[in-house]
């Protein structure tokens, strides 16, 4: 089997992947300082509790946004796994699409595996939003080319910018609205959580309608991410929502490369 780790800003994702079939995922803080040896005690726990050991893994591929954790994750799976990590964009995982943009180099190999994925699942033109530590919205056309498009801050990130930057105002949790629809609060709470919530699910929307307007074809919007479902219940932008399409990309990406089934 595959151990995909997609590692975010935030977070990074270990799952166990047979064939392109999700077996398991474990998620864990992203520390640039945590060691291999760490990431094996916590990640031969895990694996016994499902049923598994470190001998059913056969290869680990990786994708990553955050440099420094790559190290760690390398020793990892040469020390632990017995092979040696393949890391996405580089051989022999390379990304096997066409990155049309200015700077293909500067890409956020999440983004390229998003975009893999988007287009082994569902056919056209593609609009892929990712809310993560950063919220990102990447088009690509009906070939598959990456083509370009939107980095806005996540939603945590401008939650604690108000918070931090605003000494009276609390730390509240992101929830959707349940009963109340209103977007005129009569508290600060309620205040806080109008302008956060549907002030994002507005700039979500009003993007995607520029975005499609430019494209100027039929295009699906597929959302992924932890916060994708929070807001699939107050709006009808989103065609599809794939929680584990970056994960899905790494299969796909090691399938193709004939590194596993």
């Amino acid at each position: 089997m595959l151990l995909a780790v997609d590692a975010g800003n935030t977070n990074i994702v270990f799952a166990l992947v047979d064939g392109r079939e999700i077996k398991t995922r474990w998620r864990i803080a992203t520390d640039p300082r945590r060691t291999a040896d760490e990431y094996a005690v916590w990640l031969s726990q895990l694996l016994a509790l499902e049923g598994y050991q470190r001998s059913d893994v056969d290869a680990v591929v990786v994708s990553t946004v955050v440099p420094r954790a790559l190290h760690n994750l390398q020793v990892l799976s040469s020390k632990y796994f017995g092979s040696d990590a393949l890391v996405a964009g580089r051989a022999p995982l390379e990304w096997g699409v066409a990155l049309d943009v200015d700077e293909p180099q500067n890409l956020g190999a999440d983004r390229a595996v998003n975009t893999i994925a988007a287009h082994a699942l569902h056919a056209g033109d593609l609009i892929v939003i990712d809310f993560g530590t950063a919220t990102t919205l990447d088009v690509s056309d009906f070939n598959g080319a990456y083509k370009g498009g939107i980095i806005a801050p996540g939603i945590n990130l401008s939650l604690d910018a108000l918070v931090n930057a605003a000494a009276k105002l609390p730390r509240i949790a992101i929830e959707a609205p349940k009963n109340n629809l209103s977007v005129i609060g009569r508290n600060t709470v309620d205040q806080m959580n109008i302008g956060i919530y549907w002030g994002y699910l507005a700039m979500i929307e009003g993007l995607v309608a520029r975005m499609k307007a430019e494209i100027g074809r039929p295009a699906k919007v597929i959302a992924t991410g932890g916060l994708a479902t929070l807001f699939e219940q107050h709006t009808g932008v989103f065609d599809a929502i794939e929680p584990d399409l970056t994960i899905q990309g790494l299969a796909i990406m090691a399938e193709r490369a004939h590194i596993i089934g």
